[in-house]
């Protein structure tokens, strides 16, 4: 008598993750990334930390870049990102990164049903090898677990580079135009940075997509060392 093994995967966490997912994805790709307005206010005391933009000629903080496609300035921004069509900036990187990191767990996740699907059917392949449901699903299910895991690769590979960029306080832009080693001192801890991305010191707050983020009050000149 043969012992056959069940794989239980509870389709309701696979949901939840989905939802989250896809919450994280339509507001960074809606939520303004922190652009500039036209006659930005400048505190008194913060003037020597703001710069003139050569290709709008409008005053931005540093660190913020023109964006060429959306034709404005972003504060601290990361990069133009085509898959939610928006630029990724101070207001909703850390979205991004929501974005990025349930993506990863969805992958994951639907590698393991892809995998166990696939276990359950090698046994019916054996007994009915002529079937064409059967062949063709097969067929199906390793073309879906090579995409899933192309995609687990390219997504961890982004996900890494961000949590870098984030830990070191540098952001692609800078890292791409070698300016990091000036505006990345004085150097602050991870949590201070991961703190101040995602607008909260409470760590369980850094995995919810469905609140509101609020800038840490911290002076100008450390805000701008992000």
């Amino acid at each position: 008598m043969g012992l056959r093994i069940h794989f239980v995967v509870d389709p309701h966490v696979f949901y939840g993750i989905a939802i989250f997912c896809l919450v994280a994805l339509v507001r960074a790709s809606f939520t303004d990334p922190g652009r500039l307005p036209e006659n930005p206010k400048i505190p008194h005391g913060e003037r020597e930390f703001w710069e003139l933009c050569n290709k709008c000629n409008l005053m931005r903080p540093k660190r913020s870049h023109h964006c060429s496609r959306c034709g404005h300035c972003v504060r601290r921004m990361d990069h133009h990102c085509p898959w939610i069509n928006n630029c990724v900036g101070e207001d909703n990187h850390w979205l991004f990164l929501q974005l990025c990191f349930y993506t990863e767990l969805l992958t994951s996740y639907a590698l393991m049903f892809s995998f166990c699907h696939y276990y359950y059917f090698l046994p019916v392949k054996k007994r009915n090898l002529d079937l064409f449901v059967v062949r063709h699903e097969l067929a199906i299910m390793r073309l879906a677990a090579f995409m899933g895991i192309t995609m687990l690769v390219g997504i961890t590979g982004l996900f890494y580079t961000q949590l870098i960029g984030i830990i070191t306080d540098t952001t692609s832009i800078e890292k791409m135009s070698n300016c990091c080693e000036e505006i990345s001192r004085p150097r602050k801890p991870w949590q201070q940075t991961f703190s101040e991305v995602f607008g909260t010191r409470w760590k369980i707050l850094w995995f919810i997509p469905f609140r509101q983020r609020q800038p840490l009050r911290v002076p100008y000149h450390f805000a701008n060392h992000v």
